[in-house]
Parts: structure tokens; sequence; C-alpha cells
């Protein structure tokens, strides 16, 4: 029998007609459509391990996976054969043969998201399934200045959604930017080394609470101190995120992450 390789692949998506990332019965979901494609590359079953298991209708430019197989496949076969085998909505963007000590989801040293709004009065209508709509103006200045005093390593239970698994509620915060491209276009870009179920959104949907003036500057640093997830802002829509990218060790030889610009068309 061949031995084990290991490979390491980058995926893009449309997170809109997914259940999510994790494979469910009966559901549609990333990881189902991407191990039924590398099956039919490496000719027997895959069963892919993700950096980060997105929610439904969350979208992904930067989503890093691997999978074992026992058999020997090149990039190009990897690329070329998955994409022909997958739907419009999903893509393999690189592949690489790894060791076997690297682990798509341990091996992460740092995660970053983008999640977009669009303020403006009338509803969001061509970019609906790609980000968030608010009515209100937004005081970006004042979001800024709240996301600040949230950086740094922190117990982020006030930010946790209900079910989540994780072994503990602290992360390392590491970026939290808030930007304005245009007077329509709003961004927020998030890095830690990890994140919690449903943190970036409810961090963003504490903010933006900030931002309509419903709540003081200081407002979302003593949510961090209560640690009671009833305490902060709605969890944001799913639709305006997606996963930029995945940092790894620079011995692993995977491609750098490229800087999300202030375009739609980085999702």
């Amino acid at each position: 029998m061949s031995e084990v390789r290991r490979y390491a692949l980058g995926l893009e998506y449309d997170g809109s007609e997914f259940a999510g990332w994790q494979a469910q019965q009966g559901q549609r979901t990333v990881q189902a459509e991407i191990d039924k494609a590398l099956g039919m590359v490496a000719d027997q079953p895959v069963a892919s391990v993700a950096a980060g298991r997105t929610d439904a209708g969350v979208h992904a430019r930067g989503q890093v996976i691997h999978a074992d197989v026992r058999c020997s496949r090149t990039p190009y076969q990897w690329l070329r054969g998955a994409n022909s085998n997958l739907p419009d909505d999903v893509a393999v963007i690189w592949a690489r043969e790894v060791d076997v000590d690297f682990h798509a989801r341990y091996s992460a040293t740092g995660r970053h998201y983008r999640y977009w709004v669009c303020e403006r009065g009338p509803r969001v209508v061509l970019s609906r399934k790609r980000v968030a709509w608010s009515y209100s103006r937004l005081d970006v200045s004042r979001m800024q200045a709240a996301a600040d005093s949230l950086l740094g390593e922190h117990d982020f239970s006030a930010f946790r959604g209900a079910g989540c698994q994780a072994s503990t509620p602290v992360r390392d915060l590491r970026e939290l930017q808030v930007k304005r491209f245009s007077p329509e276009w709003i961004a927020f870009d998030v890095t830690a080394n990890a994140f919690l179920y449903h943190m970036v959104r409810n961090l963003v949907g504490t903010l933006l609470v900030v931002g309509q003036g419903d709540a003081g500057v200081g407002w979302p640093a003593e949510v961090l101190e209560t640690r009671d997830r009833r305490r902060a802002g709605p969890t944001a829509p799913a639709q305006g995120l997606t996963l930029t990218g995945v940092d790894y060790p620079a011995h692993y030889g995977l491609p750098a992450r490229g800087s999300p610009s202030g375009s739609l068309d980085a999702l």
C-alpha cells in the first residue's frame, strides 16, 4: 500500500448557498463538495480538515485545508482535477504537498476576516449576498475608538456565540480596523490567533451600535469585562463576512496571504 501523503489546498467560495463549511447530513456544505471533488482526483475517499469552520452564508477567499491520501498528484492535477468537479461557487486556488506534521487548523498562527457593510438609505440589492446593509449613518471614528479598546488577549465570552465548543474563551485580538472606502462602503478588518463561534459577527454587531450613536465609545470595553453575551450587540448578518486568509509558519512554504483591497471584487 502506498504511503500517506498530505496536501494543503487554498479555497475560495461564495457561502450564500451553503449550510456552512462542515459536512452535515442532508445539507449542502463546502466540505462535502470539496471532499467529493478531491476524492475523484485521488480515486479514493477524502476527508478534509479546514483552518476554520465558516458558518452558513459566510464566504472565503483564503480558506486553507489539508487532506491525507495514498496517492501522488501534482499541484496542477489537484487544481485542475478538483475544479473540474466542483460547482461554480467553490474553487481550489492553489495546492501544495506538505509535511505530515502540517495541520490546517492547529498549525495556523493567525486568521484574517473582512466584514463589509453598505451604508445607505435604500436596501442593498445587487450585493445583498456579499455585504450587510445599514440604513443608519455610521461614525467610523467612533467605531475605531471603540475597537481599539478591545485589542489584545482577553476573555471574549461576551462575544462568544451559543453552542461554541472552544475549550477556552481567551483569544488574542491583533487587529480590528474600521475603514470607509467610499461614501457607502465600510469594511471591518479583524485578525486574531483564532476566533470563537460568531465572535467576528458579534464584535461587528456591537461596534455598529456605537457607530449608529446608540451607545458610547467605551461601551464595548465594558461589555468585554462582563463576559456576558447578553450585554453585547446583535450578531451581524452572515453575508457580510469573508475569511480572507490564514497565517502559517514560513517553513511550510505555503502561498503568502494577499492583502484585501477596497474593492468588493477582493472578496
